[in-house]
Order: structure tokens, then C-alpha cells, then sequence
């Protein structure tokens, strides 16, 4: 069968709504506080996946254990591979409508949409007493990552961030090492990716010409809660990452995963006060994120751990590897990863933690990795870490108490990119220290119809 017949096929069956901004008063789904649907162990959860192209696909499919009861998405074009994968499942173009519809019938959702429309949906489908499941990073701004924590915890349901490496061993390991005293105390990390990709637009400085609106794409419903522009291909599907508007960049895409082993390791959501610098850009401008920059973190003392600073690289910028290095050892793994440096020698690790070693690596003959200290998820299933949280378990390892702090800072860069300059940060109170202009991009204007609770 030809794409374009599944296309029309998926267009006589799916539910849609007035492709309107003033609909989301409307048909705004009731948000009345709800008590999520208990289940045992050995009961069948009710998913709903929205934004199943693409990372989407994988989220939802990797827990077809489960029922798949309903598919949303605004371009159902690329979202035909999912959908003739769950051809039990309902598919709509507008979780609202879904929600109106069969939230009755959903226990839980995956949500892969673009960055920009994470908060709105999850906060929805939270007041609704739906499980979530969110692809990193877990808000567009620092305002929305505490609104959905605070609201995950008012409404008791199973959260996680889609930062998969966080339930992997390698984290882990570079916790354990690094808090047993492998490397001394640590005055550094780097942290470096080889994000952005070509093509997301980063550097641009104007919004692109208008094209035609592919026929399988509801625009309206994509813009969703960010200010309306001419469609171009140049955002969507698949490059909005680099728009301001839409997504936030490199530091976005991969610092939820590959800054997470040092934030978790170095305890960063317990420092008072962070101050961030630009240390190098090229392409700033104010409609898209760098083509490639190096941003510095300074955090104040955390805990039992001294200031120590924390350094992003990306679009193949890397640290300097140490002089007392011997030339064929490397860092991290090539093209992403991260280096500690400690008082007492250097750790690196992989992309999510992973092959974490001390360095030279003459150093790991002798050394033997301390007793595992921090609880290993089964089988390092992300996935399936979350649906066991929904039907009652412990609480998932990247759920939002732990996501939001970490999505906090990794955003803190995104701004310092945006600004192109210093700023500090206060992080008891959740401000910028005698600093409104970055104070105002903790959040962000929405679109008439579209507003979250402040």
C-alpha cells in the first residue's frame, strides 16, 4: 500500500477539532482534581501516546506490553509508521479532544512532542490524574518545570523524564566513584556533545519565508501555545530544536543526558547560588540558539563538596585533555562525554555516564569500583521503571522531583546562550540575582488560549 493511501485512510478516522487558538477555551478539557486508577502489578495500564513520530514512536511502542488505547498527533503523515503499528489504538490530531473523549479510559501518557508544548500537555493530563511520561528536556522554561512538579505531587501520579541513561548502571558508577573519594575532591567537569545537528537552524537570525502547510498537519494545533508564525519546513518536523520558540538547542536535546551523571554526582540542585558566563558563541542571535558555544557554571559549595565549575561544549567543541595524560588514552567517548577533575587525579565517562574510568588509565588496574551505593533499576529499563511506578511501585528514578532540578539547570545555560552574557542565579529562591531582563525568560508569553497557572 502507497504512503499516501495510509494518509487518507488515517484522515477518514480521525477525530479532529476546529483548527482554531480561541478552541483551547473552549473545548478546554474539565481539570478537575482527579484520583488516578489503582492497579495491581499484573493489570494492563491504558496509554495514550502523544506526539508519536519520530523519539515518539519509541515511547509509546516500548511499552506496547501495556494498552495502547489512543495515538495523538498534529501531522499524521509522520505519524503513519505508529499508527499501523497500534491499530487498536483511536487516533486524534488534538490531545483536548482525546482527553474530552476517552479520558476516562487513559490511565497514562507518553508526551514527545516538541519542547515548547511538553508543559501544557503534561499539566493537563496530570490534572486529569494521568500518569506522565515526558521526553527531555522536561519543560521549555524553568516556570513550567516547577508548575509540573509541584503539580505531579499534588495529584500523586507516576512521573519520569525521558533521560534513559538515568537508569542505567553508568551514572551510577560515576556517583559511587566520585562520592567515595576516587579522584579526591572534583574542582571541574566538562561536559561536551556533539550536538547541534545541521539543519535545526541555530544561527538564523530571522524567521524563515512562508511555505505551503502540508495537507496531513494541523499548524495550528503544532504553533500550540508559542506565538504564530508562517509554517516552513525549516521548523517542523524535525528541526525546531534550534527556534527559540520551539525548542532550546543543543544544551537542550542532550543535557539532560550527558550533564545528568555530574549534576547527580556533584549534588549541583544543592548549591545556593550558580553564576553562568559565555565563555565562547558563534551565531547568536535572538531568534535561534548558537550554532556552537562554551558555557561556564560556577556553583557555590553543595553539601560536603567545595564550589566547583562545570563547563557545557557543544557542536564538537571538547575540553583540552590534561597534559599528564598519556596521547593514546581518550576522554569520554569521542564525540560526547565528560571529564571530572579532581584533586586527586581525572574520571571520565560516555555519553550517559557509561565506561566510567579513572585516568591515566593505569589507575583502574589497582582501583576496584566501591559497593554499588545507589539502587540499580531492573534490566535499566526506563520504560518499564515508569509503568512499574504507575501500578504502584517505588517512585521512578527520573520522576519530576529529580527531573525538574536537573531540567532547572540545564535551562539556566539555555538563557545565558540567549543572553549572551553573565548572569547569577539564586537558587533557594529561584531568581537572578539584580537581573530582569534574565528574570523574565523564566518563563515565557503564551499564546491567547494556551496559558498555564503562574
Amino acid at each position: 500500500m502507497k504512503k499516501n493511501e495510509i494518509t487518507r485512510r488515517m484522515f477518514l478516522t480521525v477525530t479532529t477539532c476546529t483548527a482554531m487558538g480561541s478552541v483551547f477555551a473552549q473545548n478546554k478539557p474539565n481539570t478537575a482534581k482527579v484520583v488516578p486508577r489503582k492497579l495491581s502489578p499484573n493489570e494492563k495500564l491504558n496509554l495514550a501516546g502523544i506526539g508519536i513520530g519520530g523519539k515518539g514512536r519509541e515511547d509509546i511502542l516500548s511499552c506496547s506490553r501495556e494498552n495502547i488505547v489512543a495515538l495523538c498527533d498534529v501531522d499524521l503523515d509522520y505519524a503513519s509508521e505508529t499508527i499501523k503499528k497500534a491499530p487498536q489504538a483511536k487516533v486524534y490530531q488534538d490531545f483536548r479532544k482525546m482527553f474530552d473523549e476517552m479520558g476516562k479510559d487513559i490511565d497514562a501518557v507518553t508526551i514527545s512532542t516538541p519542547d515548547h508544548s511538553h508543559a501544557t500537555i503534561a499539566y493537563t493530563a496530570m490534572k486529569l490524574g494521568k500518569h506522565v511520561y515526558v521526553q527531555k528536556p522536561m519543560t521549555h522554561t524553568i516556570a513550567e518545570a516547577k508548575l509540573l512538579r509541584k503539580t505531579a505531587q499534588e495529584m500523586k501520579v507516576a512521573t519520569q523524564m525521558g533521560n534513559q541513561g538515568h537508569s542505567g548502571i553508568g551514572a551510577r558508577e560515576v556517583c559511587e566513584m566520585i562520592w567515595t573519594g576516587a579522584i579526591g575532591q572534583v574542582k571541574e567537569a566538562h561536559i561536551w556533545t556533539d550536538r547541534p545537528r545541521d539543519g535545526w537552524g541555530q544561527g538564523t537570525p530571522n524567521p524563515l519565508p512562508e511555505q505551503p502547510i502540508p495537507p496531513s498537519m494541523d499548524w495550528n494545533l503544532w504553533i500550540g501555545p508559542a506565538p504564530m508564525r508562517p509554517y516552513n519546513r525549516g521548523y517542523a518536523p524535525h528541526n525546531w530544536r534550534g527556534w527559540i520558540d520551539f525548542g532550546c538547542g543543543a544544551l537542550g536535546d542532550m543535557g539532560c543526558h550527558i550533564m545528568d551523571p555530574a549534576f547527580w554526582a556533584l549534588k549541583l540542585d544543592k548549591a545556593k547560588e550558580v553564576t553562568i558566563e559565555i565563555v565562547q558563541i558563534e551565531g547568536y542571535n535572538t531568534q535561534t540558539y548558537p550554532i556552537k558555544s562554551v558555557v561556564k557554571y560556577h556553583f557555590s559549595e553543595r553539601e560536603d563538596m567545595g564550589p566547583v565549575d562545570v563547563y557545557w561544549y557543544d557542536k564538537g567543541n571538547k575540553p583540552q585533555k590534561p597534559a599528564d595524560i598519556p596521547a593514546q588514552e581518550t576522554i569520554g567517548d569521542g564525540d560526547n562525554g565528560s571529564l571530572f577533575i579532581g584533586t586527586n587525579g581525572y574520571l571520565t565517562a560516555g555519553e550517559y555516564g557509561g565506561k566510567a574510568r579513572l585516568l591515566p588509565e593505569s589507575r583502574m588496574n589497582d582501583y576496584k569500583k566501591p559497593e554499588p551505593i545507589i539502587p540499580r533499576i531492573s534490566g535499566s529499563n526506563h520504560y518499564r521503571n515508569w509503568l512499574e511506578a504507575c501500578k504502584g511501585g517505588e517512585p521512578a528514578c527520573s520522576n519530576f522531583d529529580y527531573a525538574a532540578p536537573l531540567t532547572e539547570v540545564v535551562l539556566l545555560g539555555c538563557i545565558a546562550q540567549r543572553l549572551n552574557r553573565k548572569i547569577t542565579y539564586n537558587m533557594a529562591e529561584g531568581k537572578f540575582v539584580g537581573d530582569d531582563e534574565a528574570n523574565a525568560m523564566l518563563t515565557k508569553p503564551y499564546r491567547e488560549g494556551w496559558a498555564l497557572p503562574a
